[in-house]
């Protein structure tokens, strides 16, 4: 019999295109973007951490601008939007939902855990740890809109990581709209850092967590009020890492060969969003689309 005609050819074929098959499936899988969502801009704090961190991940980004901000709502309705902004990141084949708002965090995780089956991380947990390791003297404060502070989130996590500790909050209402309009570097937002953070400062806390991801962008105003002696707890940032480890964990990762890249979408037009991301995040946004919330999300 001819060689070119050996019956042991096909075998030796078979396997290797069931296995090429197998690790394509899981490539396509890992290539999925990781799907995050906030209120507005803030939550962009959450996305540049994660491009500084893992620039090989796809990351879909939704910003709900329609209806900024949560921090004012009910929880029953922060938790509605937050299944509608999820079923717009489940059409883009989110492979994870990163909520990259605090107030939807407090409020709306066990919600989402209740209906996806694909991972789901929030901000409160990986800033409650991040301020455990950076206090020397156990008295933290936390700085929040009112639903997240009302709602005791950090005050229960940091907690239950050391009872010791003791949490003194404060909810700061008109920080979101002065960042949503662009007033990082401005004597009206210097005026209102002050008026709400010089109770804290009075009450001795040593480590002060940035409880919404809008105030990062607000950490310079903020630093130059408390002083060097009080630690800022940035929870953009540790929420990337715990993003990491669970990727990681859930073997979804993006292969290191890749170049990730960020897609951002708007609920509603916003003038100052490119700005603010450009200027002081240095993230480059190509066009940014706009999409209509949908009344419905499916795992």
């Amino acid at each position: 019999m001819s060689p070119s005609l050996s019956p042991r050819q096909p075998r030796i074929k078979k396997p290797a295109v069931a296995k090429g098959g197998k690790n394509d499936e899981a490539r396509k899988q890992a290539l999925r973007p990781i799907g995050v969502f906030d209120s507005g801009v803030g939550g962009l704090t959450v996305a540049a951490a994660l491009r500084d961190l893992l620039p090989g991940e796809n990351i879909f980004y939704i910003g709900d601008t329609a209806r900024v901000p949560y921090g004012g709502k009910s929880q029953q309705t922060i938790e509605r939007y937050a299944v509608e902004i999820t079923g717009l990141l489940l059409a883009e084949n989110a492979k994870m939902i990163v909520v990259a708002c605090n107030s939807a965090s407090a409020l709306a995780i066990p919600r989402l855990e209740e209906m996806l089956k694909i991972p789901v991380i929030g901000v409160i947990m990986p800033g409650a740890k991040a301020a455990i390791s950076a206090t020397r003297n156990k008295r933290i404060g936390v700085i929040g809109t009112r639903a997240t502070i009302y709602s005791r989130a950090y005050e229960r996590a940091i907690q239950a990581l050391n009872p010791d500790v003791e949490v003194i909050s404060q909810p700061c209402p008109m920080l979101v709209p002065l960042i949503e309009e662009g007033w990082l570097d401005d004597p009206i937002t210097d005026q209102v850092v002050r008026r709400y953070l010089e109770k804290l400062v009075r009450e001795d806390i040593d480590t002060l967590v940035l409880g919404c991801t809008h105030y990062p962008l607000l950490t310079e105003a903020i630093a130059k009020f408390v002083g060097p002696d009080i630690k800022l707890v940035d929870s953009a940032r540790n929420c990337a890492v715990a993003v990491k480890e669970l990727l990681k964990k859930e073997k979804i990762a993006a292969p290191a060969d890749n170049l990730g890249k960020l897609q951002v979408a708007l609920t509603d037009k916003s003038d100052g969003f490119l700005r603010i991301a450009e200027h002081a995040l240095s993230l480059q946004i190509g066009d940014v689309q706009l999409r209509t919330v949908q009344n419905a999300a499916h795992a």
